[in-house]
């Protein structure tokens, strides 16, 4: 047989331990049964699971997080006082994802702290870190790539893709996601 021509995935390898595999499927079962099926206003509760599995979540009875939120590893979430994950919000935490203090994250957006190196053939895991500033609001259907930081104060409208970190304080639209126009602090 002559050799294959090489092709997109090849020797690709988990970057994770079997540990960490095992830890994640027993989470994901957790979420699609205890956490799904939470009554909508138990907030604190389902904030109370995710630190269980090891979220960094300081007063589990300040923050909003809905029921049909997800996350994959709860241990890789920060979530700071009074920060909302609203419905159907995807936190692809390959990387570590933090919400500071207020950080209100709309119904529909999506959060992916991963990607892969497609100029190797193995395509290997790239994974960078996302962070959520003080009082940020996104808007709803929201995508925010990894490694981005977006400032405090700053509002994202609604179906904006955040590719580049973002300035504090400013109001921020559009594919790709830049600023237009400076946020005054609400009255």
């Amino acid at each position: 047989m002559a050799d294959e021509s090489p092709y997109l995935g090849q020797g690709c390898a988990s970057p994770y331990s079997r540990w960490e595999v095992i830890r994640r499927e027993f989470w994901a079962l957790t979420q699609a049964t205890i956490f799904r099926w939470s009554p909508r206003t138990w907030h604190g509760f389902r904030a109370r699971l995710l630190r269980l599995f090891g979220a960094d979540i300081p007063e589990p009875g300040h923050v909003v997080i809905f029921p049909t939120a997800q996350t994959i590893f709860p241990w890789k979430l920060s979530l700071g006082p009074r920060a909302m994950v609203g419905p159907h919000v995807r936190l692809y935490n390959l990387a570590p994802i933090a919400l500071r203090r207020g950080a209100t994250i709309s119904q529909h957006c999506h959060l992916c702290s991963g990607s892969h190196d497609f100029l190797r053939w193995s395509m290997p895991l790239v994974a960078r870190p996302i962070v959520v500033g003080e009082n940020v609001w996104l808007g709803a259907d929201v995508f925010v790539g990894p490694g981005v930081t977006i400032g405090e104060l700053s509002v994202v409208g609604a179906r904006s893709v955040v590719v580049r970190d973002l300035p504090a304080r400013k109001i921020c639209v559009g594919n790709p996601c830049r600023p237009v126009k400076d946020r005054a602090p609400p009255g």
